[in-house]
């Protein structure tokens, strides 16, 4: 079964859904608003079941390329330095960290020239017997079935779920950034080569949590995440407000604040979506943040929607008609992926209180370290151990 899809989203999830399609044999067709492709966002990491999802759709190694690997979970802290869990050598490496923008570059350079449109910014669809139809600002088209996958606040959400609830402010904020620690000498404390070999950590705090991912030999993803009030709370100078938060927790946390341009420090508020009931309606599919929207704390939100395009593609290539396919992956990808929200939003509740944070900061201490270690190795890890369906080669389209 072939045929054409339009895909409404430009980024990860958008890129990865034109990748799977195109190995099935369909054209596909990407709706993008902003006026160039890219990513918006710092650094990221993918967990082995992410990775086997880009190896389907025949990115896996290029990813590998660009990536740097990361024992944030193996490398637990406290504030003031001292280690509730170490990672050592040999131990599996379940992340693989990276820039944002790198991934995203490396989707958008394996679509095909010609199926990504910028500066197009959806603002119709409708539904027949024949397949849907789009429209936008100065024109429309139609095909066999659309995927919105166009982040947390989908505009086709909106338009075919307008029963569906609006994003969720979960009463946390956060700061991210990329330090250039280019310039950093191999000391105690060198995030891209510490003294052991490995790198990365979480630094528990009472009430917040430093995430740190090297990202490159160069680059240094970092993320700050607490509790707020309110949402939509903003500094005048935001590197100076999570700067002075911060100025007592341990090297690297200051230096890595610090090696932070001014304007690349991010803040955003964690949000996530209620669960839907469905991920298709008619001829439309939701995908990745516009169906199952996530908090951070599990570093799934982007390997979901890559796993999301897999199925999606594969249900597209096994069964007889469109309709039975987009069946399959709405009884396939729903109980996972609300599942590993509702994993999500509990972790981030965990993590950023304080009385749970005397808690778990007290059990892990007690762990043996060999049991945290298999804890957090792939075939320890339910989530990490999904493996995608088969897809085939990709067909050539002229």
């Amino acid at each position: 079964m072939n045929g054409h899809a339009i895909v409404v989203g430009g980024g990860i999830g958008g890129l990865a859904a034109a990748l799977a399609l195109r190995r099935i044999g369909w054209r596909a067709t990407v709706l993008e608003r902003a006026p160039a492709p890219g990513e918006i966002g710092a650094g990221m990491s993918q967990s082995p079941n992410a990775m086997r999802a880009l190896d389907e759709l025949g990115v896996g190694e290029q990813a590998r390329a660009k990536g740097a690997p990361s024992y944030s979970a193996g490398n637990l802290r406290l504030p003031d330095g001292r280690y509730l869990q170490r990672a050592r050598r040999g131990d599996v490496t379940p992340l693989l960290a990276f820039h944002r923008a790198d991934l995203h570059g490396l989707l958008l350079e394996a679509v095909p020239a010609g199926w990504v449109h910028p500066g197009t910014e959806v603002t119709g669809l409708r539904q027949d017997d024949r397949g849907v139809t789009v429209t936008w600002d100065g024109g429309e088209a139609g095909a066999d079935l659309v995927i919105g996958a166009d982040g947390i606040r989908s505009a086709v959400r909106r338009m075919v779920w307008p029963d569906a609830s609006a994003p969720r402010f979960l009463g946390r904020t956060a700061w991210l950034g990329v330090a250039d620690t280019s310039g950093w000498g191999a000391s105690a404390e060198d995030v891209t080569t510490p003294p052991d070999g490995l790198s990365g950590s979480v630094t528990m705090g009472s009430g917040g949590y430093f995430l740190i991912h090297p990202i490159s030999r160069r680059r240094t993803y970092w993320a700050f995440v607490t509790t707020a009030d309110r949402p939509d709370l903003r500094y005048a100078r935001e590197k100076a407000e999570v700067a002075g938060r911060l100025a007592a927790w341990h090297q690297p946390i200051p230096g890595l604040i610090a090696a932070t341009p001014d304007e690349a420090v991010i803040h955003i508020d964690i949000r996530d979506l209620d669960p839907l009931p469905t991920y298709v309606r008619g001829r439309v599919a939701l995908l990745g943040d516009a169906a199952h929207a996530m908090s951070p704390d599990r570093g799934q939100g982007a390997g979901q929607s890559i796993e999301d395009a897999v199925v999606l593609a594969a249900a597209l290539h096994a069964e007889a008609g469109i309709d039975a396919a987009l069946a399959r992956y709405d009884t396939e990808r729903r109980p996972r992926t609300q599942a590993t929200a509702r994993g999500a939003r509990a972790d981030g509740r965990r993590t950023t209180s304080a009385a749970a944070h005397r808690a778990l900061a007290a059990m892990i201490r007690l762990m043996p370290a060999p049991v945290w270690r298999r804890g957090i190795a792939a075939d320890g890890n339910a989530t990490w151990r999904w493996r995608p369906p088969r897809l085939p080669e990709p067909t050539t389209h002229a």
